[in-house]
């Protein structure tokens, strides 16, 4: 595709799309970096109850965030914000954050991605976990390949116990 062509027509109806699992949350895929000339790429994000996202950072990427169903909790920072319905956030590449299922019912969010590439970890990540309970290292491996880094903040305690979350 040249500079000049029109980016592709892509429609995704609704419920449409590659699904996986990622542990404590789902992904469900609605546009490729193939699909946006790799400016971003767009997810859509089950929490069930009780679900937590454990800390992590992106070295390359940053997300934006929308709830569209429930209430999720964000913590990015040192800010944090419970979001339903209607709630937009940003979560800058290079910060530490976490997520949550901040209520008593399943919670969605669309994540847009930018530029595109990181739908491809979800989808890595996915297929391992498919394929049986996988150890750390393969995990360790698809992080370091996507620069996602894992961290323990000293806020993640605080931020269990008052949410009821288990351990991450």
């Amino acid at each position: 595709m040249s500079a000049t062509d029109p980016a592709p027509l892509v429609v995704v109806p609704p419920g449409a799309g590659q699904t996986g699992d990622l542990g404590p949350i789902g992904v469900e895929f609605k546009l490729w970096g193939r699909d946006t000339g790799g400016v971003l790429s767009v997810v859509e994000h089950p929490f069930p109850v009780g679900a937590l996202v454990p800390p992590h950072l992106h070295t390359r990427e940053d997300e934006f965030s929308i709830v569209t169903e429930g209430a999720i909790g964000f913590r990015s920072g040192d800010r944090e914000a419970v979001l339903e319905s209607g709630g937009y956030i940003t979560k800058p590449r290079g910060e530490m954050h976490a997520m949550w299922n901040a209520g008593t019912v399943p919670a969605r969010m669309i994540e847009i991605i930018s530029p595109a590439g990181f739908e491809h970890c979800f989808l890595e990540m996915s297929e391992l976990i498919a394929a049986g309970a996988p150890d750390a290292t393969p995990i360790a491996a698809i992080a370091e390949r996507y620069g996602l880094r894992f961290g323990e903040p000293d806020w993640l305690p605080d931020v269990i116990a008052r949410y009821a979350l288990p351990p991450s």
